[in-house]
């Protein structure tokens, strides 16, 4: 039965015109995508296709040098069950997070404080304070840090003064994660830039209006400010939260890439590249990857679920 030529028109229209009309959109949107391009390559080929590969290696034991071989669950078992390394990890990174991220936004948030009260040059004390925050993650500052806490570093030589004996802090298993804890402090300058950018959204007249009515700075502070501020207080908690997860050159500097002494600086991505590039158990590394990406986007979903109990916006 052959196809009325009314109908072949129609459709050879219908297609000239769906042709036109993209024609028309590519024109229109063409330079945006050829300046979005090499984020698109970069994205596909630098993020989401080595994710892709590593879920993949993550069920396969690969040492690199031959082809993976599919083991399925095994490694992860293998986390969950015989791995006494995983939990020593797992125990120095949450002591890391616990006592980091709460000290370093307290301190930040004190600094942004004192700095929004009016100082002069006050571009010049931002500059300072962040500097910290984009130096503290090179390799230099891990071995400043390292000879800073030696048993023969300026730290116990100041405590000398005082008749104090200092241990050789980074050597001892007591001591040695809270040096990288006062590392992660010292490198306040993102956060505190932040908090200082929320003080300045507060409005003045709310302080005045408390000040008239009697209440004490404190009263200001813990009524007016922390309410106001607490989307920002909670956009750094999870940014340093995340951050603390994902620290690594501290740790492999300062015990020499062995998380010592005893494991008390093994942190977790520490010890997942010992696992790829020390044991070459890269199928086994991908595993304790993607199992640290479960637990930051646990902790991450249970802060955005809790932040409707505490956080305040301004509806």
């Amino acid at each position: 039965m052959r196809t009325p030529a009314g109908a072949i028109n129609v459709e050879r229209y219908q297609g000239a015109v769906a042709e036109g009309r993209f024609r028309r959109l590519w024109n229109a949107n063409a330079p945006g995508y050829l300046f979005l391009l090499p984020w698109l390559i970069g994205f596909f080929g630098l993020t989401l296709g080595p994710a892709l590969i590593s879920l993949y290696l993550s069920f396969t034991d690969f040492d690199m040098l031959q082809s993976p071989r599919w083991v399925g669950m095994a490694n992860y078992v293998r986390i969950a069950t015989a791995d006494p390394k995983f939990s020593a990890a797992m125990h120095v990174t949450l002591t890391y997070v616990v006592f980091s991220v709460p000290f370093k936004l307290t301190f930040a948030l004190l600094v942004a404080m004192a700095l929004n009260r009016g100082l002069r040059g006050l571009p010049i004390y931002r500059a300072i304070f962040y500097l910290p925050s984009l130096l503290g993650g090179s390799v230099a500052i891990a071995v400043l840090w390292r000879q800073l806490f030696a048993s023969d570093g300026l730290v116990n030589a100041a405590l000398s003064h005082f008749g104090i004996e200092g241990p050789s802090w980074i050597s001892h298993p007591n001591y040695s994660i809270y040096t990288l804890v006062a590392l992660s402090v010292w490198q306040f300058g993102s956060p505190m830039i932040i908090f200082l950018a929320g003080l300045r959204q507060i409005p003045q007249d709310m302080y005045e209006a408390a000040s008239l009515d009697g209440a004490s700075k404190f009263r200001q502070f813990y009524k007016i400010t922390l309410p106001l501020l607490t989307p920002v207080i909670f956009f750094n908690a999870v940014v340093q939260t995340i951050e603390a997860f994902k620290a690594f050159t501290p740790a492999f500097i300062i015990s020499g890439g062995t998380g010592g002494p005893i494991n008390s600086t093994l942190f977790y991505t520490l010890y997942l590249y010992q696992e790829a590039f020390g044991n070459f158990r890269m199928g086994y590394a991908s595993a304790l990857a993607w199992i640290l990406v479960v637990i930051i986007a646990i902790f991450t979903a249970f802060s955005f679920l809790s932040s409707r109990y505490w956080v305040h916006y301004d509806d």
